[in-house]
């Protein structure tokens, strides 16, 4: 058996959709244990008192790319298979930019205002009814918006395409990245936690 899976054809659509919804409620669970269901953790993050956004998300894209770069080296992964999402710098840009400015100013993402709003946080569901209404607003101007949005294409781009160094490279050189961040993280939250402290006394 080889991955992956609903490419090959083991399992159909609708089955699909369950798989999806478990995956969901099991990422959804793990960010509330994690405390990423609170505004208030995911702000600190702007402020450098909590860096455990950062933490968790550089964590999950080593442990993806640690995982997908061995199991296609030994040939479980069709990598050929898994889809790359194509790039357009000036849409992707200005998405990116709207995105932090609404994490920044809720102090939710999408995924964790769905868990936010799951355990009854009004701010989560604020956070929800403003993610819908941008849909909506998105929908209704699409025709106005599409000439933009399909601009500045480069295709399916990955970073060792784009430098032209292997794979291993790459994911050696990340995960160096990770464990600087790691330890940079450690030292910018002890720093602003004792300014905190020595401004609160």
């Amino acid at each position: 058996m080889n991955a992956p899976f609903y490419k090959l054809g083991y399992f159909g659509f609708d089955f699909s959709l369950v798989i999806a919804f478990v995956i969901g409620v099991g990422f959804g669970f793990f960010l509330e244990q994690g405390g990423l269901g609170s505004s208030r953790k995911l702000a600190a993050q702007f402020y450098f008192r909590d860096m455990t956004v950062f933490k968790v998300m550089f964590t999950a894209i080593i442990t993806a790319m640690i995982g997908l770069f061995w199991l296609s080296w030994i040939g479980f992964v069709d990598m050929s298979l898994v889809y790359v999402n194509p790039t357009y710098i000036l849409p992707q840009l200005v998405g990116g930019l709207l995105f932090g400015a609404g994490f920044v100013i809720g102090g939710l993402c999408p995924g964790t205002c769905l868990v936010s709003s799951a355990t009854g946080r009004i701010d989560g569901l604020f956070t929800l009814f403003g993610i819908f209404f941008g849909i909506f607003l998105f929908a209704e101007g699409y025709t106005y918006l599409s000439g933009f949005l399909y601009s500045t294409s480069l295709g399916q781009l990955t970073i060792p395409q784009l430098i032209n160094l292997p794979h291993g490279l790459i994911l050696f050189l990340v995960v160096l990245l990770a464990i600087a961040g790691f330890v940079g993280a450690e030292k910018i939250e002890k720093k602003f936690q004792k300014s905190n402290e020595g401004s609160q006394q």
